[in-house]
Parts: C-alpha cells; structure tokens; sequence
C-alpha cells in the first residue's frame, strides 16, 4: 500500500488491520510522526511500544527482526518504534522481510528519505506494507488538523484561533498538540465537557511575547552571524523556550531545505529559484531571504550533514531532559562552527 497525506486518512484503518510494516517519509516529520501515532492507536493490540534508533540498526541489521518476533517481558504484544534518518533501516527491513514468522508491527519514521528510497522500494508491492510520504503542509490544512485535534480534547476553536496556532507552532502539528493540550487544561475541558477557547484563553497559556517564537533562533543558527546567534541564545535562555521544540523547528526547516535543494538540482540561481518557489507560495514571502541565505550554504554534503547532526540532537535531548538547555546550546554552536568553516 502507498499513501500521502491525502489519502492517508481513509487508509489508515485497513493499514492498521492489514499491514505490518509501516514507512512513512518525506520532509513534513511532523505530519509522518502523526501518522506513525495515528496506526499505532489503531493497532488491535499494541502492547509495549519498543523504540529503537536508525543508527543503532545500521550497525546491528539483525536485531529489528529479532525485537519484531519477540515478546514482550510478560509475553504480552509489542509493537516497534524506529527513527531513522534516510535509509539507515533498509538492511534491518531486508532482513526482517526475508524471516518465515509474522513480525510485531514494525513502524518506521525515516526523516530524509521519500517513497523513491531504496526501502519504500523494498517495501513497495508487499501487502503486508504500508509507504506513506508526507509533504510540507500548508496554513489551510495545518488549521484543519488543530480544529480536528481541538475537538478530539474537548476544544471549541474558530478558524482564527486554529490559524494562529498554526502560524505559532510554525505549521508543526505535534507543537500544535501541546500547545492544545495546555488550553485544554487551562480551561478544564474534555470530550465530555467541551469548553470554546478564545483569543485570551489562548494569550494565557501561551507565549510570554509575540516576539518569543522560534523562527528568529532557527534563522540565527542557519544563516546569521555570530552576534545574532548570541542574542538569539540569550532571548532563548531569558524567555525560557522549550529545548525541544526549538529543536523541531530547526528539523521543520531542515526538511524544508531538504526538499528546496532536491527541487533545485543543479541549478546554480539560487536567488531565481527562490523568487519562483515564492511566486508559487511553497515559500512564505517574509522568509525569502532567510531561506536563499541558507540555501547557499546547506546544500549536498553539509545538508546531509546538518540532518544527522539534528537527529543525533533530538535524541540526546529526550534522554538528557535535565541538561536540555545546555546541550541544545552546544549542539547549535557546533552547527555554526560548520556553517562558518563552509562560508569561509
């Protein structure tokens, strides 16, 4: 089976009941994360949630299969939880699919790659698969999804509430998520009880200022100078920002890049491209030159090492939560140094 955000809805349910290998990729993580959630709810029965890293299976290929057709500790179901960054699965998968017993549910989110990969490839044709590639959302159906979430918590949001959360969460659907479920809390609503938040409910629980979103660091960090990332560290440490979601927003970016760069080819107009991309609203106009900045510099090899280096980020801060802060600033000093050394 394949699937995009399009059709991924109305196949979600036969997936769950039908496959048991899922691959969902392209540049929107957030929309493949959600899906990758959205199959596991649907699971007759889950079990225990086995997490397993893209790295960690690169270096040991057998040990997906293994985990895939063991039990849990009390003999209860499982299902697997794999993030990877391009095709770092794809001999762990070559292997699981060549086994003789049905595995646990196997679920893959492989930030990097796309349905042309060399595993959405090895998956294509199996009835017992699923490839869903998911593409950067936009404003409309980002609004769509947090009035769909609202109403799943008991919240009662207007269009324009629903936007504004969007535009906050810089189109991020998991940031929407919390950013929901804090309002939810705030005003004790549930599905049972549903409350209509407003623009003030909303000021409450949210930001501290208008001024405090994540969209300036991330600009800093892949395309400012040394002054800007300063300040922009020192707005993100006076304000308190969440190390986390300061971290998405980086990878949000990243795939954006990711797949700016793939459209681009080898075309040297970066300016040109830019301009184009713009005219056909798949770049927001405020963030034209940010983006042809960055353009210039994570492109290839760098880009490529940028994706990794993020990863790596995102899983050392959710097992380090109490040294969040200081180790989100470590790594994005680390991605300047490299930007620095490319721009001289």
């Amino acid at each position: 089976m394949k699937a995009t955000q399009k059709d991924f809805a109305g196949l979600a349910h036969r997936a769950a009941r039908e496959a048991r290998i899922f691959f969902f990729c392209g540049p929107d993580e957030s929309g493949a994360n959600d899906a990758a959630a959205k199959i596991a709810s649907l699971l007759a029965d889950p079990g225990e949630r086995v997490e397993i890293s893209g790295s960690d299976l690169r270096r040991d290929p057998v040990r997906l299969g293994d985990e895939a057709r063991s039990s849990s500790l009390f003999g209860s179901a499982r299902h697997i939880w794999v993030r990877a960054q391009g095709d770092e699965a794809h001999d762990a998968v070559a292997t699981l699919i060549g086994g003789e017993v049905e595995p646990s549910p196997v679920l893959i989110i492989a930030s990097g790659a796309t349905d042309k990969s060399r595993t959405a490839k090895l998956l294509a044709g199996r009835d017992d698969s699923l490839v869903a590639m998911f593409w950067p959302p936009d404003l409309r159906s980002v609004s769509a999804a947090v009035r769909a979430q609202a109403d799943g918590l008991g919240l009662q949001v207007a269009s324009d509430i629903a936007e504004r959360i969007a535009r906050g969460c810089g189109l991020d659907t998991r940031l929407a998520r919390s950013e929901l479920e804090k309002l939810a809390l705030y005003l004790d609503a549930a599905p049972e009880r549903p409350r209509r938040a407003s623009g003030a409910d909303l000021d409450a629980v949210g930001a501290q200022t208008e001024d405090d979103g994540f969209a300036t660091l991330v600009d800093a960090v892949l395309g400012g100078g040394p002054q800007a990332v300063a300040a922009e560290l020192r707005r993100f440490r006076e304000l308190g920002l969440n190390p986390v979601g300061t971290l998405l927003a980086l990878e949000r970016r990243c795939a954006q890049l990711a797949s700016l760069a793939a459209r681009m080819g080898g075309r040297g107009d970066v300016a040109g491209f830019v301009d184009a991309e713009a005219a056909a609203r798949r770049i927001f106009w405020k963030d034209k030159a940010a983006i042809g900045a960055q353009l210039r510099v994570w492109r290839g090899k760098r880009l490529e090492w940028l994706e990794r280096r993020l990863v790596s980020l995102h899983q050392l801060l959710l097992t380090n939560s109490a040294d969040a802060d200081l180790l989100l600033s470590q790594g994005l000093a680390m991605i300047v140094r490299r930007r620095q050394a490319a721009s001289q």
